[in-house]
């Protein structure tokens, strides 16, 4: 397909496309003449995870291509990549973290077995469960790490919903970008669907009229 192609099947403008080539986030074109180039699905699909993890994820064009690195090398495997990719669409802790919610964090994987990707002091995932445990103490609720069980075993069934959903794709690039779309859009979609879980669980135990 020619880059006009290309952007409509991708909902990608073509000048993005063409700044998308300058910064190596998308690979070139086989040239047909000194100035056209036809592209491939593979293109197709490097495009949609590209535009996930700017327009979805945040990232900068400097992260988007750590990403990418990440992704292109073999010998990491897709567990491997997936975890990579998850910290960088995480938003990481900012100052100092709370020793005590530190110690909190720690334990609770301490009784889940090891987190190869979550070390309590270098990971972003980590530092947002850190900084949401701080500011629930810092509110007076020193006992909110006590959900933490409870919020594992029902995360488990979330995630792996999350996996069915994403197993479906063939290549790695579409894996990737239906888990940025699955991770930050399921975020939203988590929040709203605990909201009407909490009316029905709160009629059936408080409501006594």
């Amino acid at each position: 397909m020619r880059v006009g192609e290309l952007s409509k099947r991708s909902g990608v403008p073509v000048p993005t496309i063409k700044y998308y080539l300058r910064e190596g986030l998308l690979p070139a074109g086989v040239l047909t003449s000194p100035n056209q180039a036809h592209y491939d699905d593979g293109h197709l699909r490097r495009l949609r995870l590209v535009r996930a993890l700017v327009d979805v994820g945040g990232l900068s064009i400097a992260a988007v291509r750590e990403v990418l690195t990440a992704v292109d090398t073999n010998e990491e495997s897709m567990h491997h990549k997936l975890g990579a990719v998850q910290e960088a669409i995480s938003q990481p802790a900012t100052g100092e973290l709370d020793p005590i919610a530190v110690k909190d964090v720690q334990a609770f994987f301490d009784r889940h077995g090891e987190f190869e990707f979550f070390g309590v002091d270098e990971s972003n995932v980590t530092g947002m469960l850190v900084s949401a445990l701080s500011a629930a103490r810092s509110v007076g609720h020193d006992h909110f790490p006590e959900l933490l069980d409870s919020y594992m075993e029902a995360m488990r069934i979330v995630a792996r919903a999350d996996l069915e959903y994403i197993a479906r794709r063939t290549s790695s690039d579409d894996i990737i970008e239906a888990m940025v779309i699955g991770t930050l859009i399921g975020d939203a979609v988590l929040k709203a669907v605990r909201r009407v879980a909490h009316a029905e669980v709160s009629r059936e135990a408080m409501d006594t009229d």
